[in-house]
């Protein structure tokens, strides 16, 4: 007995004493700005991207789309899978510590050769069967002592690829809410330029008209005619046009919300969406914690951190304790006959192995290899994701420059055209002027229209490349 219970103690204390056989790779800190370029309010540690995509996008139509989309994009619910998937291998993985146990139920009858040591022993002591049976039920049970950490290292690695399926479902409702809300801006935008085209057209009919009445009576020649109805089919034509553009929009956007392609209902226009004066980005060391794909590298270091474990310990010498017990015979008849028939073994076993060196030193040296990997796409992911907010704030504040002069340029065009048309009905300006001062306001309001859907859109990108949406 005394020896049982030191065999034991022994064995408890190598488990006891069981350590990593490699070092973890630490998230490297890397190299950070202290304020994002181009960012409007140094020094302010607030972002908006801790406001919740329902406060930051105010447009109801906009929040049902967004609701729709987060609810039943297929991507999302893709994502959502690969969550339950991740977890149930997770919870499997946590059940490894644990000895493997099974039942064997086996019959045999076996008959040997007559020169055979079996059928000799047979034939010597005189049994009086030219066969042998044997019964035996019996429950065997197998565990390896976690001497190098490989379970552990399992357990590490499949729960950080459990986090990383959610920080992937992060990511893509981030993504999912500024795709709404960039497409749901181009369709306010072309819907403002239907607008505009349709206005000018009926602006150059009204002009049209005037130049026939002079054409009939002899003012202008047919050159004037033909030169303006020119001018109006160019507007004419930008109508079936930006009809065509905003069904494919209402349909894109019906697909992203996992609808059918359909029409898109909106009360808001254009002119009705303000841009926030003042958005503040925040530290850039918050979008290291916050950013879903730089979490997930991040976490990807921390599988890769025990890919190098597992196989470091894969080239180190393996503890396997066995153990079986149950009830054995030769005859079917006194198979179940306690306790006579009962036995049990226990068994211990080291192996080390000799040939595979090389190839688990490959292995080895592999995982390395892909940890430094690993290192450099974390850091690479910092930089892009501070690339792309400070990408985010310069749109902003020049778009912001850009409007306010497109929105002068346009009211100054306007009020040209309204000087041309009086002008040319008093016969002190001749049609060219009118023609040349009506396609100027046309592409100056279409110009308008499009630097405000930009300007909403990089007020968009700037909350996603924040991290913000996915709260």
């Amino acid at each position: 007995m005394k020896k049982y219970i030191n065999g034991a103690t022994a064995l408890m204390l190598l488990v006891l004493s069981a350590c990593s056989v490699s070092k973890d790779t630490e998230t490297p800190k890397p190299a950070l700005p202290a304020e994002f370029r181009n960012v409007a309010a140094v020094g302010d540690t607030t972002s908006v991207a801790d406001i919740q995509w329902k406060d930051f996008f105010a447009d109801a139509t906009l929040q049902k789309l967004i609701d729709s989309a987060i609810a039943k994009n297929y991507d999302m619910q893709i994502a959502v899978k690969n969550i339950e998937s991740s977890q149930l291998l997770f919870s499997r993985v946590k059940w490894d510590y644990l000895p493997n146990l099974a039942l064997n139920v086996t019959a045999s009858s076996n008959r040997p050769s007559d020169n055979s040591v079996t059928g000799l022993s047979i034939a010597q002591f005189g049994i009086g069967t030219s066969h042998v049976e044997d019964y035996s039920a019996n429950l065997a049970l197998s565990w390896e002592a976690d001497i190098w950490g490989k379970i552990k290292n399992r357990q590490r690695a499949a729960l950080a690829q459990y986090l990383q399926t959610a920080e992937a479902k992060k990511a893509i409702q981030t993504n999912i809410v500024a795709s709404v809300s960039q497409g749901y801006y181009n369709l306010l935008m072309l819907d403002e330029q239907l607008n505009i085209a349709q206005r000018n057209v009926r602006l150059n009919d009204s002009t049209l008209r005037i130049i026939r009445l002079q054409y009939d009576a002899g003012q202008v020649t047919s050159l004037a005619v033909q030169q303006a109805e020119a001018q109006r089919q160019a507007a004419e034509r930008l109508v079936p046009q930006f009809e065509q553009n905003i069904t494919i929009q209402e349909n894109a956007l019906s697909i992203l919300a996992g609808q059918l392609p359909d029409k898109i209902a909106r009360s808001a226009k254009l002119d009705d969406l303000t841009i926030p004066d003042n958005l503040s980005a925040g530290l850039p060391s918050a979008v290291v914690s916050r950013r879903p794909d730089v979490k997930s590298t991040e976490l990807a270091l921390t599988i890769a951190n025990a890919n190098v474990g597992i196989t470091k310990a894969a080239m180190y010498p393996s503890l396997t304790i066995t153990a079986s017990g149950g009830v054995n015979s030769f005859k079917a008849s006194n198979w179940f006959n306690l306790p006579a028939s009962l036995f049990g073994t226990v068994a211990g076993g080291i192996v080390q192995p000799i040939f595979q060196k090389k190839q688990l030193r490959t292995q080895f040296e592999v995982a390395k290899v892909e940890r430094e990997k690993t290192v450099l796409q974390f850091r690479q992911s910092v930089l892009n994701a501070v690339g792309e907010v400070s990408d985010a704030l310069v749109k902003i504040e020049k778009l912001k420059q850009q409007q306010a002069i497109a929105a002068n340029r346009v009211k100054t065009l306007q009020q040209a055209t309204a000087n041309a048309n009086l002008l040319f009905k008093n016969g002190l300006a001749n049609y060219l002027e009118v023609i040349t001062a009506q396609g100027n306001v046309l592409q100056s309001e279409l110009e308008l229209a499009t630097v405000k859907r930009t300007q909403l859109s990089a007020v968009a990108e700037l909350y996603r490349s924040l991290g913000g949406g996915w709260k």
